[in-house]
Parts: C-alpha cells; structure tokens; sequence
C-alpha cells in the first residue's frame, strides 16, 4: 500500500466513528491487517475481567499485568517479512529486528525472552511496521538507556502499529523521556502497558498524523515538572482514544492532546491516588468528542479541574466540544468538571453526565447543560472506584436522546475492554453505564 493510501485508511477510522454514532464494529477475534485500525482485534477472550473494584486496588500497586495467551495465530502485517525475536528465535532482541526490517514487515516478539529485552532502545525509519508480543506481554525496560536523548522507541516510520507490548523506564537528560516518541506520520498502540517513564506516549507535530490506542493502560508516568503525561499528543490530524485506562500520573495530565479531531471515547481515565493534573486537557481546542467515559479527579490532584479545552494557545480550525454520558467524579471537591479557554465561542455541549464533587459543570457562560445527574448517585462501589449505577439510583433513565453522532454504542469493560450498551428501562440512563 503507498504512503497516501495508508494515510487514507488511517484516517478512515475517526471517520467511520462519526458516521456510527460513536461506537464501532465488535471487534473481531482474528488478527487484521494494519489499515484496518476500526475493527482491531481486542484483547484476548481468554482473559477474564477481575471485579472492578480489585482492578482498581491492584492497578497502582501491580507493576506489570501479563496479557492472556492469545487463542489465535499471532497477528502480522499481510505481506512483507515475519522476524521472530526471542531465545531460540532469529533475532535476540526487538532492536536487531527492528534494524534488519523492510517496509512492511513484522516484528514479533516472544514474551519468553523479556529477561533479555532491558536496555533495548533504538529508532527507525521504517515505515508500515507491526511490533507484537506472544506468549504473553514483551517487555522492555529502558534500564537507564536511550535512543537519540529521547526515549525507548523514537519512531520516524510512517504508519506503525504497536500490539502487546509493554514499555517502562524511559528517562532521558531534558527529563522528557517517552516509551514511544512518534515523529512519523500514523500509529496504532493496542493491548499494551506504558508506566513508569517521563511520558507515555509522545507525539510530535504532523498535520498528515492520525493516531489511535485501544485497550492500552497508562500507569504512573511523568518526570514530576507538570510537562510530561501519561499521553501527549502535538499538532496531529486526529487522536483516537478509545477502551483504555488512564491513571495516576505523577503531576502531569492523564491525556493531553493538541489535535485536530479528538476522539476520546469509552474510557477509564482516573487520577485515583496519584498526583495527576487534568484528567483531559485539549488546550488548542479542535473538534472534539468526550463520550462514555469515567473520569474521577484524586484527593492529590495539583488541579482543581477535570476536563479542560481551548485554555492554551491559538484555537484549532472548527473547535467545538460535545460531552456526553460520562461519570465524572471530583474527590478533590472544587473546580470545574470542563473549564473552558474565554477564545472558544462555540458553545460547549455537556449532556447526560453524572457529576459528583465539582461545584461548577461548565465553566463557560451560555453552555449548553442538559440532564445532569448529582447528588448521590448511587455508585457500586465508589470506595473500590466502581461508578457502576445500582438499582435505585437516581441517574437511571434520567438522560434525553443525544443528538445524531453522540449517543453512546458502548461502555468501558473493567479491566481494558468493552460492552455494547443498549438503552434498557424508560430512557438512556445518565452517566457512562447503562444500569442493569
């Protein structure tokens, strides 16, 4: 496929989800090829989902999840060369295949030899590569190295997918070290694990880019300065976050993103115990969607807000930003759930949200507020970070019918999943799950 051609598809994804009312096709079980990020394949069947509670006990405790065996044939790139790593294998570690791929090629890494993986750094240039795990999770630890002064990975090739991988450790002089830095042009993160490093994920300025993570966690990254985060994507055409969890950054945010189009949908982004700013900072604005997600703001944040959007910086073209059905929750008990930058005319839609412990929803004067739900709502288990609705609560069909492109198809899976959600009851239950 040429360079445009996979630009295209790319982008295809954040476009299909506009056209599908926020949701997308369940995901199927066999591996697919690069350009088909809409229906990427979600974490294994095999692995069973813990009670939330205990996931979110275990999340900032646990350094290292190991990822299910996958039922299916390990996923490849269709075409090009299959370059296996591990004991045993051609190649002993990521970076030696990485430097003997060709476009196009797939770089599948055997979980059996993480203990050989620490200090593996390198970058490329290489375009349309996949890097996948089996076997369980592949590991890197930076282990006090680096690529080019900036991270583990530096990613320069165009269209790259990341599959099942887990990257820590990223620590460089100008404290800005990323598990992946991406220069290139597309990239595609699913089923992995970036914690402990200066930033998660680093994405540089790239108006051809469109960047998309699923079923990702991001645990505990940040150098502490409040300019590193668990996620910082640049000037980029789209970023498509979707199914993930988002957590305990140290003093920066959990998601920050300049992008153009901003696609953050179904999921769990909380700052629990950690020290983390914004729970979602857009502060070039753009258009924007925040819909079927849980947020929760900890006792330590360093920022009174949850959301904030068009506070920093000239605005993007056609910026306008729609909130709906989120479980939004502020332990830190002041601030705004959406604090909004004076340039942004375009009114803020803010609807079907529940809303515990901010004193304000929308910052903006003239924002459209509809069928918020506070008060008590009724939480699962709020103390085990469970906002599920019981029955009884009073945020049980108490949403309207949003408008076309923004109701929600599905809702955060604990632990890194989804579920389809269909209205049950007399209407669409307020929040971010469908009760019962």
């Amino acid at each position: 496929m040429t360079t445009p051609a996979r630009h295209a598809a790319a982008l295809a994804a954040p476009l299909l989800l506009l056209l599908t009312a926020c949701g997308e096709a369940t995901p199927p079980a066999a591996p697919q090829p690069v350009a088909a990020e809409a229906t990427a394949t979600p974490p294994p069947a095999a692995a069973a989902a813990p009670t939330p509670g205990a996931v979110a006990r275990l999340g900032s405790a646990t350094p290292s999840r190991p990822a299910a065996k996958a039922a299916t044939a390990v996923a490849r790139n269709p075409g090009g060369t299959v370059r296996v790593v591990g004991p045993g294998h051609a190649y002993r570690t990521p970076c030696q295949a990485i430097a003997a791929a060709a476009a196009g090629d797939t770089v599948q890494i055997d979980a059996k030899g993480n203990s050989g993986y620490a200090g593996d750094v390198c970058g490329w240039r290489t375009d349309g590569l996949m890097i996948v795990g089996f076997n369980g999770r592949a590991r890197v630890d930076a282990a006090g190295r680096n690529a080019q002064g900036k991270g583990t990975w530096v990613i320069a090739g165009d269209d790259t997918v990341v599959d099942n991988v887990e990257l820590s450790g990223a620590k460089v002089p100008d404290r800005n070290g990323a598990a992946i830095r991406q220069e290139g042009a597309g990239l595609t993160v699913r089923r992995s694990y970036l914690h402990d490093n200066e930033n998660g994920i680093l994405a540089g300025d790239n108006p051809a880019s469109d960047i998309v993570v699923e079923y990702t966690e991001f645990a505990r990254n940040g150098h502490g300065d409040g300019y590193t985060h668990n996620i910082y994507v640049n000037h980029v055409r789209s970023f498509t976050l979707r199914h993930s969890w988002s957590h305990d950054a140290r003093v920066g945010h959990l998601v920050k993103s300049r992008a153009l189009v901003n696609d953050i949908l179904y999921n769990r982004i909380t700052g629990q115990g950690g020290t983390a700013s914004y729970e979602i900072d857009l502060p070039n604005g753009g258009r924007s969607r925040i819909v079927g997600n849980v947020v929760q703001q900890g006792a330590k944040s360093q920022n009174p807000n949850l959301v904030a959007y068009g506070e920093e910086g000239s605005l993007n073209p056609d910026s306008r930003l729609s909130v709906v059905n989120n479980t939004f929750v502020n332990d830190l008990g002041k601030g705004a759930v959406v604090l909004v930058g004076g340039a942004v005319s375009t009114k803020v839609l803010f609807q079907n949200n529940v809303s515990v412990g901010s004193p304000t929803q929308v910052s903006q004067s003239g924002a459209t507020v509809v069928a918020t739900c506070s008060g008590d709502p009724r939480f699962v288990d709020p103390a085990g970070f469970d906002y599920r609705l019981r029955a009884g609560s009073p945020c049980v069909d108490a949403g309207r019918t949003p408008p076309a492109g923004l109701a929600p198809t599905a809702q955060y899976r604990y632990d890194l999943g989804r579920q389809a959600r269909t209205v049950t009851g007399g209407g669409i239950d307020a929040g971010a799950f469908e009760q019962g």
